[in-house]
């Protein structure tokens, strides 16, 4: 349950449309539901203002179809990622309402409708190789009500790619910018802007780029001021930390 699902089911007690019984009959699962092999946080959407999302990666389809399950009759919009596509086959087969997106490895189930609220995430890659992480961002913030704007294949080598969109830039109110190999491009457009910059390194590139650590260090070394850096390969974590930025003015 999130926290306007709260709202609602507080008001609908109000005019008499809903009975006591049956709100806390929905309310009942909280804060967790117990499945045995996991408890299921309901509450988060609540705490965090995001329902929990479920990762794929580790876990039998049927663990995964089985809190996917109690997360879509809670009413939670559900968000399952490292989703490799035999289990994402079965995910849908068992609950048809679910979207699967092959190149970040996510499967959606939009439970409800969300409205967007603040301004514009923008995400930014280097190059192509780095949209599966992008993508895992781009998907992620969007389930978590922000409007997102993608600017692909930017990257450093062919700068010009990137100043050319310099105004798309400017006018976003938080920008993901995803990068490999030496992971410079967080730095170029942390100096272009006045937004806050969440950089991405991914474990893309040659050699000594060493999984993505050679980016890590890179960004988080970066001399443009303003620039916050996740882990590697994290494109859910930087959508989370751009939904909290892109909501500081909401109530």
């Amino acid at each position: 349950m999130e926290r306007r699902q709260l709202a609602d089911l507080l008001t609908a007690v109000r005019a008499g449309d809903t009975s006591v019984d049956e709100a806390l009959a929905r309310l009942r699962e909280l804060p967790y539901e117990d499945l045995g092999f996991a408890r299921v946080d309901h509450h988060r959407g609540l705490r965090n203002g995001f329902a929990e999302a479920i990762l794929g990666e580790g876990k039998t389809p049927e663990q995964v179809i089985a809190i996917a399950e109690r997360m879509v009759a809670a009413g939670t919009n559900v968000l399952v990622t490292r989703l490799e596509p035999d289990p994402a086959a079965r995910l849908r087969t068992a609950l048809p309402g679910f979207e699967y997106h092959s190149l970040p490895r996510l499967a959606v189930h939009r439970t409800r409708a969300v409205e967007p609220e603040g301004g514009t995430v923008l995400v930014v890659t280097a190059g192509t190789a780095d949209l599966p992480v992008a993508e895992e961002a781009a998907i992620t913030a969007e389930l978590m009500g922000n409007r997102v704007e993608r600017l692909y294949d930017a990257g450093v080598a062919g700068i010009h790619r990137l100043l050319d969109r310099r105004v798309r830039l400017w006018e976003a109110a938080v920008l993901i910018v995803v990068a490999g190999m030496e992971g410079a491009l967080p730095s170029v457009v942390g100096g272009l802007v006045d937004r806050p910059v969440i950089a991405v390194p991914t474990s893309v590139g040659y050699g000594a780029h060493l999984g993505g650590l050679a980016a890590l260090l890179g960004m988080l070394n970066t001399c443009a001021a303003g620039v916050v850096v996740v882990n590697i390969d994290n494109g859910f974590g930087a959508a989370a930390a751009a939904t909290r930025i892109n909501r500081r003015d909401a109530p």
